[in-house]
C-alpha cells in the first residue's frame, strides 16, 4: 500500500506538457498559415479594388481626353474653313460673302447682276479701263468689278438728278441699246437720240433738229463716237457706259459695264433710272418704278440682227 501511495503521490514529470507542446506548435503554425492566407486574401482584394479603381478612373478620364481632342480638331477645321472662305472671297467674284463678313449693299443682289452679265467684258483691255478690271477668266475674257459698277451708277444718278429732265440727252447707236434708252427716257423724262447720230445734231446751230442738252449719256463711246465728238466740242459733260475695250477720250464720267449685252444694258439703264427717280424724290428710297427690267430689254428679231 505504501508503495502504491508513493507512486500515486509522485508527480508525473512533464508528461502533459510534452504532449501539449506539439499541439501548441501545431496551433501556432496553423494560426500563422491562416493569418498569411488572410493577408494574401486581403492583399488580393486590395489589389483588385485598386485595379478596378484605376480602370474606372481611366475610363472616366478617357472621355475627357477624347472630348478635348475633338474640340481641338473642330477648332482646326473652323480655322481652315475661315482661310478657305477668305481665299475664295478674294479670288472668285461669283462667290457669296461669308457669314462672318458684313453683307454688301448693292443696288441689286449680286446673283442678279452676275446673271445679267454686267461684269463680262471683252478679250481686249485698254489702259484707261485697267482700274475697273477685276480679273481675267481662263477663256481670256476680262471681268469687271461689280462693286465699282454699283458705285458709279449711284454717283451718276446723283448728278443727273440735278439737271432739268429735258436737258439730259441719251444716245444709243447699238441695236440692243435702243429699247433700254427709249424706256429710260420715258421714265426719267430725258431726251432720246436713238439710232444713227446725225452730224451737227449738237454742234450745228442751223440744223433744224438740233438739240441743246446740258449733259449727255452714251451707251458706248466707240459706237456713239460722233455724239462724243460733238459734245466735247460744245462743252457738254459726257457720261459713258464703258467696257474693257473702251477709251476715255472726251468722256467725263465712266460707268464700267458690259455695254454690248441685251440683258446687261437693260439692267444698267433700269438701275440708273431707278436711282435718278429716288434722288429726285419721285419714288421712295426703297421703292422700284412701275416698269420692270424686262420692259427695258430689247426685243430684237432675227432679221433686225442680220441687218445690223
Amino acid at each position: 500500500m505504501a508503495e502504491d501511495q508513493i507512486k500515486e503521490n509522485q508527480p508525473v514529470e512533464n508528461q502533459p506538457e510534452t504532449e501539449e507542446e506539439p499541439l501548441a506548435a501545431n496551433n501556432v503554425e496553423e494560426t500563422i498559415a491562416e493569418e498569411s492566407m488572410t493577408e494574401e486574401i486581403v492583399t488580393c482584394e486590395d489589389a483588385m479594388e485598386e485595379s478596378v479603381t484605376t480602370e474606372s478612373k481611366e475610363e472616366f478620364i478617357e472621355p475627357e481626353t477624347e472630348v478635348e481632342e475633338d474640340v481641338e480638331f473642330e477648332d482646326e477645321e473652323f480655322i481652315e474653313d475661315e482661310i478657305e472662305l477668305d481665299t475664295v472671297d478674294v479670288t472668285t467674284e461669283e462667290e457669296k460673302t461669308p457669314d462672318n463678313q458684313p453683307v454688301e449693299e448693292l443696288l441689286l443682289p449680286r446673283d442678279t447682276l452676275l446673271s445679267a452679265g454686267i461684269h463680262i467684258g471683252t478679250r481686249m483691255k485698254t489702259l484707261d479701263m485697267e482700274s475697273f478690271i477685276y480679273r481675267v477668266r481662263p477663256d481670256g475674257l476680262f471681268v469687271l468689278d461689280v462693286k465699282k459698277t454699283d458705285e458709279r451708277i449711284r454717283t451718276a444718278a446723283k448728278f443727273l438728278a440735278r439737271y432739268e429732265k429735258a436737258k439730259v440727252a441719251v444716245a444709243a447707236t447699238r441695236l440692243y441699246a435702243h429699247e433700254p434708252v427709249k424706256k429710260f427716257c420715258e421714265v426719267t423724262g430725258s431726251t432720246p437720240i436713238i439710232g444713227r447720230f446725225i452730224p451737227g445734231q449738237l454742234s450745228n446751230p442751223q440744223y433744224s433738229h438740233r438739240i441743246d442738252p446740258e449733259i449727255i449719256v452714251v451707251s458706248d463711246p466707240r459706237a456713239d463716237a460722233q455724239a462724243v465728238k460733238e459734245a466735247s466740242k460744245v462743252g457738254i459733260p459726257i457720261v459713258a457706259l464703258c467696257s474693257t475695250d473702251n477709251e476715255f477720250a472726251g468722256v467725263d464720267f465712266v460707268i464700267p459695264t458690259n455695254n454690248k449685252g441685251r440683258r446687261a444694258l437693260a439692267v444698267i439703264f433700269w438701275l440708273l433710272a431707278r436711282q435718278i427717280l429716288r434722288e429726285r424724290g419721285e419714288i421712295g428710297i426703297d421703292k422700284d418704278p412701275q416698269v420692270t427690267i424686262e420692259d427695258f430689254e430689247a426685243k430684237v428679231t432675227r432679221a433686225e440682227e442680220d441687218d445690223t
